[in-house]
C-alpha cells in the first residue's frame, strides 16, 4: 500500500507521505478529552463523574486517596488560578476583568447546590421516588444523576449499588415545565429508566445574582436483601456563561466558553451520601 502511495503521489510524495501519516495518527489517536458545554446530546445513557476529568471539584475531599492531586483539581487551582494569572483565553481580558470575572465565578459557585431526597427506610423490592433539587449553574444544560459515592474517580451510577430505577426519570427545568426531548433521543425499545439526565434552558446570572434552579424526579426500585445502601446525588454544571467576561460569540453565534473546553470552568457538586434503610416493614415498624 505505501508503495502504491509513492508512485501515486510522484516527486512530492515525502512531504505528502508524511502529511498522511500524521492525519492517520490523528484519526487513530486516542480522543482529546473535553468537556461538553452544551451537554450530552448525543449521549442518552447513565454517567458517572469520572466522565468529567476536565470539570473541576468543588471539594478536594472528592478525591479523597488522590494525595496532592486533590487540591489541583478544586476550582480555585484547576480554574480561578489560571483566569487571574491570565493564562489560555484569559490574556484577552484586562486584569481588571479578570479580577471581576473570578469573583462573578466564585459567586455562581457558591450559590449552586445539588440536594437529595429520598426516605430513610424502604421495604425489599419497594418502589419509591428520589428528588434532586439543582440551584446555580450556568447552562444552558447541566446534568443530574444518582451515584453511590461523592468521589470523582470512584463513583458508580446508583445501579451498582443495588437500586434499579424503573421508570424515565421525571425532568423539570428552570420554569417548572418537564421536560422530554433529550431522554425522548434514547429509543423508547432500549429503556429510558436513566440513572443520568440533561436538564436544558438553564441560566443564571452572576452579576445580577440571579440563579437558576431544576429538579428531577427518579422512580427506584429497593434492593430485595435487607441492609444500608447508599444513595447519593451528582452535579455537573458549568459557570462561564453565567457572565459577560466568561464567554466569546463564534460566526454562528454560538457562546464559547474563554477557558476553552479544557479550561476546568466546569464543576462537579455531590450532595450529602444518604444510608437508606432496607427492611421489612415490621422491622421498620419496631421501636
Amino acid at each position: 500500500m505505501i508503495r502504491s502511495l509513492r508512485l501515486w503521489l510522484g516527486p512530492k510524495r515525502d512531504f505528502w507521505m508524511v502529511a498522511w501519516m500524521v492525519v492517520c495518527a490523528c484519526l487513530l489517536a486516542p480522543s482529546a478529552v473535553f468537556a461538553y458545554p452544551g451537554g450530552t446530546g448525543s449521549f442518552q445513557t447513565d454517567v458517572a463523574p469520572f466522565c468529567a476529568s476536565c470539570h473541576s471539584s468543588r471539594s478536594a475531599d472528592y478525591l479523597d486517596g488522590a494525595g496532592p492531586r486533590a487540591e489541583k483539581e478544586t476550582q480555585e487551582l484547576k480554574h480561578i488560578a489560571v483566569i487571574l494569572s491570565g493564562q489560555q483565553g484569559y490574556a484577552k481580558l484586562s486584569e481588571t476583568d479578570r479580577q471581576t470575572l473570578a469573583a462573578q465565578i466564585r459567586a455562581l459557585d457558591e450559590a449552586s447546590t445539588v440536594a437529595i431526597e429520598a426516605p430513610a427506610s424502604v421495604a425489599p423490592g419497594a418502589t419509591f421516588q428520589v428528588t434532586v433539587r439543582v440551584t446555580g449553574g450556568s447552562g444552558p444544560v447541566v446534568g443530574v444523576g444518582l451515584v453511590d459515592a461523592a468521589h470523582r474517580w470512584y463513583a458508580r451510577p446508583a445501579s451498582s449499588a443495588g437500586w434499579m430505577i424503573v421508570a424515565p426519570p421525571q425532568i423539570f427545568g428552570a420554569d417548572g415545565t418537564a421536560q422530554t426531548d433529550w431522554l425522548h433521543k434514547r429509543p423508547e425499545a432500549a429503556g429510558r429508566n436513566l440513572s443520568f439526565v440533561n436538564v436544558t434552558d438553564i441560566s443564571s446570572d452572576s452579576a445580577m445574582k440571579k440563579w437558576a434552579s431544576a429538579h428531577v424526579v427518579f422512580t427506584l426500585r429497593a434492593p430485595a436483601a435487607a441492609g444500608s445502601y447508599p444513595l447519593a446525588a451528582s452535579y455537573w454544571y458549568g459557570t462561564e456563561k453565567a457572565s459577560l467576561l466568561g464567554y466569546t460569540t463564534n460566526a454562528m453565534g454560538h457562546k464559547e466558553v474563554r477557558g476553552g473546553f479544557t479550561g476546568g470552568s466546569g464543576r462537579v457538586l455531590f450532595s450529602d451520601v444518604l444510608q437508606i434503610e432496607v427492611k421489612s416493614p415490621a422491622a421498620q415498624a419496631a421501636p
